[in-house]
């Protein structure tokens, strides 16, 4: 009989509820134990919820408050020094590990953040050294499989691999020259045997241990280790499922399928041509096949009888009892349900799958393979059969206008007219920046009364003018105070935008929008991502009206704002019938018209922010040369339509650029930010190695924490960065927008900014 599997569930609440009570815990309004309730609430919810779906393995262990690898960190007793001895509970210093704290006499930053593999999700990076001592504080997977059991519910637990582990963490800044985090290895497995035997002592068959380190080129090398971690780890583990997911095994395989483990998930959903290969490298051995036929990172229905097939070719192979129909990764990745969903229409509702719904397609596909002659079974089958039909049907529209466009696109369109060299000495006439410029990265704080205007618009309780009149005032009183602080190169806060992708989504054609499908991004920050279901273009300007009425306001240049075209398709679910080029250009395209249309409004500078472009990389280096074509391509062609007088910026974050650096230069934007405090600057270097002659603002202070930075520390990072960066192309400016920051901190750590880049114009004179 073929069995059914999800690897991991959203652990946001089917109603934000996590979010709800995390953030009441930080405001005081919640207290530890009620927190600990409306967590086990939610993870109650998820756990009945996939069973009564019909699902064999149940994924427990993965719910997290903030992030599953801050949770693993804190498990296995790697907390930095800074946040020991601070007095504050375990919970606290977790927090603190994750967002930093600044209250009650403690003054410590958050650690690193990095995009957890090619996703928007966000991961809490461990740091190691020499002295790291690995102990269990406590076992959140066996906590979590007996909470289960008193629910109701017998699950596979869910552990992060040992190698994985290690591989995503880096060395610390106590830890000795040259230190690898790889060679804690043998001081970690004695900590994972006590972890595993203790799952096994408590009745769990099987554990799930995540090592997607093994879809990467380097994991090529890993063999020793893996042999090393799991010949000792399967001694006295539950029968161990070895999952893998977001990209192909490759080489890795041969070495994967002589390791002691009961069990191998691969992905078939991003990488289904591995399957023959998959097949014949485990035929000869007794590992059971979970296949990933279910995808955990789109929102689309499965097409069962394309799964129906790949998983009968397993079958062929294998045999019923050595094959798991499987979600592709977790669910983390896809909104909670459907059934949330009350404004799409019935033809766009067929379309979409959540994650609950996602629970229900791999029970049903285990069912079709098993030969089930269940009614309910052979109906699901048939109506899955004609929706995907109507999908297809819908799918072969196309808008000619919009497709003739792209095919036409000339290598000229992709350039501006005169080097940087030439342009910068043109900017710097027109707009009369002084020495370190100081901006930021666009949004202001979106305060509860703006929150509350667009939602009493949208309810029609104020009226368009009523809610235009408000954002006027919103957009005054940034400009106003950007004045009184003595930023240079201002903005107008983007009261007016929900999201930096929702906003331009719900003003495109070819975008469809939920009402709850909310997807965490990292720790209490969700986002709602637009939908792209057919081709995209502008049928009217997006930011100009905006833009234009700040610029009204000041006599300081003002810097227009925009999400750029790979990240607005980054950041959206998007279509699965045509390619990711294809939707990019498009949207580069209307992109193109908006910055044109700025710069004839009066806008002097114009930003395009592209902090997914990194994220978009294939896994696979192989695959990297062609998307780096195309992903460049597209900002360039969004960006080069404009006089030499515009200055062009874009902003990156959370994410390794130093593996393609030569990319970012080919961008050619005038100005580019990158996060730099969170990471201790170490991106920094990069820029040394390979030189960059165009303008940066690295940042000189990390926007997700609530701490403010003291003056003297940002004039710490720009001594630092000067060492560095020629002073004649510095940008002084936060990590990233203060959407999610109140006014107060914003306040301070702006005056702190522009306080420090004067002493530096001073000193560097």
């Amino acid at each position: 009989m073929v069995q059914s599997s999800v690897l991991g569930f959203p652990r946001i609440g089917a109603n934000r509820e996590v979010k709800k009570a995390v953030e009441a815990y930080w405001g005081g309004k919640l207290s530890a134990d009620d927190l600990t309730k409306a967590a086990a609430d939610v993870k109650k919810a998820s756990w009945t919820s996939v069973k009564d779906k019909g699902v064999d393995f149940v994924p427990s262990g993965e719910f997290s408050l903030y992030d599953h690898v801050l949770d693993h960190s804190a498990a296995f007793n790697v907390i930095p020094k800074r946040y020991v001895g601070l007095g504050l509970s375990p919970l606290d210093v977790y927090f603190a590990m994750g967002r930093g704290r600044q209250s009650e006499g403690v003054d410590v930053p958050a650690s690193e953040m990095k995009k957890w593999f090619d996703s928007n999700y966000h991961f809490v990076v461990p740091e190691f050294s020499d002295e790291t001592d690995f102990k269990l504080n406590f076992n959140k997977a066996v906590e979590e499989f007996k909470e289960a059991q008193a629910a109701g519910v017998t699950t596979r637990p869910v552990v992060l691999g040992p190698i994985t582990f290690l591989a995503l963490g880096k060395a610390s800044k106590d830890a000795k020259p040259g230190f690898q985090p790889l060679s804690l290895l043998p001081k970690l497995i004695p900590v994972y045997e006590s972890l595993l035997a203790d799952l096994k002592a408590a009745g769990a068959e099987w554990v799930q241990v995540d090592e997607p380190v093994l879809v990467l080129d380097k994991a090529a090398d890993l063999e020793s280790q893996f042999s090393t971690a799991y010949n000792a780890l399967s001694k006295v583990a539950p029968k161990i499922l070895l999952t893998t997911y977001f990209a192909r095994l490759d080489s890795n395989l041969n070495y994967i399928v002589k390791l002691p483990v009961a069990g191998l998930h691969i992905d078939l959903d991003r990488a289904p041509g591995q399957l023959d290969e998959v097949l014949a490298a485990a035929k000869p051995t007794n590992i059971v096949l979970s296949l990933g036929l279910v995808s955990g990172r789109n929102i689309w229905k499965t097409d069962f009888d394309a799964a129906i097939k790949l998983g009968q070719k397993a079958i062929d192979a294998l045999g019923q009892d050595r094959v798991i129909v499987a979600t592709s990764s977790s669910l983390l990745h896809t909104p909670v349900t459907l059934a949330s969903e009350t404004k799409l229409t019935a033809e766009q509702k067929d379309w979409f799958s959540f994650a609950l719904e996602k629970a229900g397609e791999v029970a049903t596909i285990a069912a079709v393979l098993s030969g089930s002659q269940d009614p309910a079974v052979t109906a699901a089958l048939e109506a899955n059969r004609a929706s995907i039909a109507k999908r297809r049907a819908f799918e072969k529209n196309s808008d000619d206008t919009v497709r003739k466009r792209v095919a036409a696109i000339t290598p000229d369109q992709l350039e501006r007219k005169s080097p940087f060299a030439v342009r910068k000495d043109i900017q710097a006439k027109h707009l009369n920046l002084p020495k370190f410029p100081t901006t930021t990265i666009g949004s202001f704080p979106q305060t509860k009364e703006i929150r509350q205007a667009r939602a009493k618009l949208g309810k029609g309780e104020i009226t368009e003018a009523q809610y235009e009149e408000f954002i006027k005032k919103e957009i005054e009183t940034v400009v106003r105070f950007q004045e009184k602080i003595g930023l240079d190169l201002l903005v107008h806060g983007e009261p007016e935008r929900n999201d930096m992708v929702q906003y331009f989504g719900e003003q495109l054609h070819g975008f469809v929008f939920t009402q709850n499908a909310w997807v965490q991004s990292y720790g209490s920050r969700y986002v709602r991502p637009p939908i792209i279901v057919s081709d995209v273009s502008r049928p009217h300007p997006m930011t100009v009206k905006w833009s234009s009425y700040a610029q009204s306001l000041t006599k300081k240049p003002m810097k227009g704002m925009l999400t750029g075209p790979v990240t607005i398709l980054n950041w959206s679910f998007p279509r699965a019938d045509v390619s990711r080029e294809l939707q990019s250009k498009q949207l580069a395209l209307a992109l193109r018209d908006e910055v044109i249309d700025l710069e004839k409004a009066g806008i002097s500078a114009i930003q395009v922010d592209e902090p997914a472009i990194r994220e978009g990389l294939p896994l696979r280096r192989s695959d990297w040369d062609n998307y780096l074509k195309w992903a460049v391509d597209s900002f360039k062609l969004a960006t080069a339509g404009v006089s030499d007088q515009l200055q062009t910026h874009s902003h990156f974050c959370y994410s390794d650029f130093d593996d393609i650096f030569p990319s970012i230069q080919r961008l050619d934007a005038d100005v580019i930010s990158i996060e730099a405090s969170k990471s201790d600057m170490k991106l920094l270097s990069t820029f040394k190695q390979y030189g960059y002659s165009n303008q940066i603002g690295p940042g000189v202070y990390d926007i997700h924490s609530p701490r403010v930075p003291g003056s003297q520390e940002i004039k710490d990072r720009l001594k630092a960065m000067l060492e560095i960066l020629p002073d004649s192309l510095l940008f002084v400016n936060p990590d990233c927008g203060l959407k999610t920051r109140g006014w107060k901190e914003t306040e301070a750590s702006l005056i702190n900014l522009v306080e420090a880049a004067k002493w530096a114009r001073q000193t560097y004179a």
